[in-house]
């Protein structure tokens, strides 16, 4: 049977630019005490733009903690209070210089919930329109633009590692089999 625990004190240790991390002291129910490392995160935004074609809209960039290129989703950190459809609408301009006609909420995930807040967002764009890219300062990626069925594919054999990635395509998957 699970248990709730209640914070007794929180210490953050690190405020940085993209997460904070804090150790906290839990009570249990049994009323033990157990130590907490949370990292709080303000969340993120994937979007699959998806063309008239089948054509999946994806980005290929250096990830640092995997010393590798990865395909992903355009996707974005949220601020902390932000709007993640606003945010997600200006992420896919930002990496692909995409609009969309239509932006279809595919629901969230939590990534990490053992010891992390992140949630993420996930969109389906249809009905593109494309202009210029608005890349942030430091943001290097290519646009890779693949038919969805190879897409899928990567998702089912470990082509596409990104969790928010794998979990929109399978998702976008059911909803083209149902709908």
């Amino acid at each position: 049977m699970y248990s709730e625990e209640k914070t007794v004190k929180s210490e953050l240790v690190f405020d940085g630019k993209v997460v904070k991390l804090y150790v906290d002291e839990a009570e249990l129910d049994n009323g033990t005490s157990a130590y907490r490392e949370l990292i709080k995160h303000p969340g993120g935004v994937c979007v699959l733009p998806i063309d008239e074609n089948g054509d999946v809209y994806m980005v290929k960039q250096f990830r640092y903690p995997f010393k590798k290129a990865l395909y992903e989703l355009p996707a974005g950190k949220l601020e902390f209070g932000e709007d993640h459809r606003a945010c997600g609408i200006r992420e896919l301009k930002e990496e692909t210089g995409a609009e969309a006609g239509t932006f279809e909420y595919l629901g969230c995930i939590y990534p990490t919930v053992a010891y992390d807040t992140e949630i993420i967002h996930m969109y389906l764009a249809k009905d593109l329109r494309f202009g210029e890219q608005h890349l942030d300062d430091g943001e290097y990626l290519d646009v890779v633009k693949l038919p969805f069925d190879k897409v899928f594919e990567m998702a089912m054999n470990g082509g596409l590692p990104d969790a928010k990635t794998q979990t929109a395509v399978l998702k976008a998957k059911l909803l083209m089999l149902n709908g």
